[in-house]
């Protein structure tokens, strides 16, 4: 029994742990949506909430819900939305509609949500549109009126983060950062600042003293073998004077 209690419990927190986590990032999630569109048009209140901002490669969350005000009878409705390759060529990212359409209106409002992802290279600000072709009718003292609609609705949407320009700007940061240090060291080297007349001047200097270690060096060489030969020669000189002092010494001497 005391091992069923305690499979239970276990049971228990953990349900209550997945629920604390979905409720955490369901309200995570609405505290990034934004309203992008809130417009009455004849006849119907629509309304477009979505993800505030994002990043290229991560998702945009679209909630969009049509209201209607008077009868009404949709022949086409669609939500189209669109990003910007480089910041600037126009792509389609996604699309909402509804296949009840053609078709009246009932009573309950229309509620759409879609999620997408975002392609690597689209960044800047996100482009909605809606297209709503409709009648509706209307009751006066002139009786009742059927009026067509045939309505586009266009809005800026969520802010995709140029990651791109940021990575740059953050390889930019660092490459100035490493400037300066390689100023001071350069400073404490040479007392002079890292510039491309410096480093010209320093080039210069550099190669005049190749050179003239290169003269040098051909100069020890030649010194060198200077050196070999005359000790070569200063050799085969002490032999020479050891061999004639030798036979001049083994010579018989003649008599008088």
């Amino acid at each position: 029994m005391n091992k069923l209690k305690r499979i239970g419990l276990i049971f228990i927190l953990v349900t209550l742990a997945f629920a604390s986590i979905r409720n955490i990032n369901a309200q995570a999630s609405t505290e990034n949506m934004k309203t992008f569109l809130d417009s009455k048009i004849p006849g119907i209140i629509i309304q477009v909430n979505a993800t505030a901002e994002t990043q290229p490669n991560q998702n945009i969350t679209v909630m969009l819900s049509l209201k209607r005000q008077t009868s009404i009878y949709v022949e086409y409705f669609n939500l189209s939305i669109f990003g910007f390759v480089n910041g600037t060529y126009k792509v389609l990212m996604a699309n909402v509609t509804d296949p009840d359409f053609p078709g009246p209106f009932g009573d309950s409002p229309r509620q759409y949500t879609r999620t997408f992802p975002v392609p690597q290279q689209v960044w800047g600000t996100t482009y909605g549109e809606i297209t709503l072709t409709y009648n509706a009718t209307y009751s006066g003292v002139f009786g009742t009126l059927l009026l067509p609609y045939n309505i586009t609705l266009g809005f800026t949407m969520t802010h995709v983060e140029n990651v791109y320009l940021e990575a740059i700007e953050n390889q930019l940061k660092n490459l100035q950062a490493l400037f300066i240090q390689l100023n001071e060291t350069f400073w404490d080297s040479f007392h002079l600042n890292l510039t491309l007349d410096n480093l010209a001047c320093l080039n210069r200097t550099f190669w005049e003293l190749q050179q003239n270690y290169t003269a040098l060096q051909g100069s020890l060489n030649e010194l060198g073998n200077t050196r070999m030969v005359v000790g070569i020669l200063a050799v085969t000189t002490v032999f020479f004077v050891a061999t004639t002092l030798y036979l001049v010494m083994r010579k018989p001497r003649e008599s008088w």
